[in-house]
């Protein structure tokens, strides 16, 4: 039986560091795993966009398609966006069948993605005791996005860390210098921005720029291209393709 095709949706930037890191996310899953078939759509701003992208696997004649948000909570673009595009494309494409898999987030994956960063930027497990930590990422005006990030943050300060607090670079309070901040009267010795979003783009770079205004001590890249991310990737298209075969055979 072919394998459904998976198609990696991204959100898409005038930035383009956003799309040659999505690109190179995608190629690290296609290495993951030969012989499986991975394209990459945007919502906007890049090409191709995820209605063509299905199109020519319709007239390719490919039979399944899984969609995988390259989104790390269930906000807005999840919950809405991407189910809008994806039903009009079933209405137009009726020979293909269109699986949207679930959000990236969370998952201990992630959490050792942000680690990898970490380490990468200079901290050592030594300075963790002492280090605060901004779990700083894009933000959103869902509170179920909200409430994911403030739980990851809790999660991460079981790990060492002498304190953890979220931080947003939109929709939602703290930014990430206020946060870098109140680490600082807290009595943190460092204070390390671990940016909890995927590609470089214009709400990463205001992360770093509260990073800079605050004076802390380090700044993580984004997640990026990372091993364990495509492996999540690969989790998530497993677990839909299983859901899928699930269904059909119910």
């Amino acid at each position: 039986m072919t394998r459904p095709v998976l198609l990696v949706i991204a959100h898409g930037s005038r930035d383009p560091r956003h799309a040659a890191t999505v690109h190179a996310l995608t190629e690290r899953v296609r290495a993951a795993r030969p012989g499986l078939r991975v394209e990459t759509g945007f919502l906007e701003f890049n090409a191709p966009s995820v209605p063509r992208v299905l199109e020519r696997l319709h007239a390719e004649g490919a039979g399944e398609v899984i969609a995988l948000p390259l989104l790390l909570t269930r906000a807005f673009h999840a919950k809405t966006d991407i189910p809008s595009v994806l039903r009009e494309a079933r209405a137009r494409l009726p020979r293909l069948r269109i699986r949207q898999a679930a959000v990236l987030g969370p998952s201990p994956l992630l959490n050792a993605t942000l680690g990898r960063r970490l380490r990468e930027a200079g901290v050592r497990p030594g300075d963790i005791p002492r280090t605060g930590l901004v779990l700083a990422s894009a933000g959103s005006s869902d509170p179920e996005a909200i409430a994911v990030i403030a739980e990851i943050a809790r999660e991460l300060r079981h790990t060492g860390w002498c304190a953890v607090r979220p931080a947003f670079a939109s929709a939602a309070l703290p930014r990430t210098e206020d946060a870098v901040r109140a680490l600082r009267a807290e009595g943190a010795d460092r204070v390390a921005v671990a940016p909890y979003v995927i590609a470089p783009g214009r709400l990463p770079d205001r992360i770093a720029a509260g990073t800079e205004a605050a004076g802390a001590d380090v700044l993580a890249d984004v997640l990026g291209p990372a091993p364990e991310l495509a492996r999540l990737l690969l989790d998530r298209y497993d677990e839909a393709r299983v859901t899928v075969g699930a269904s059909l055979s119910a």
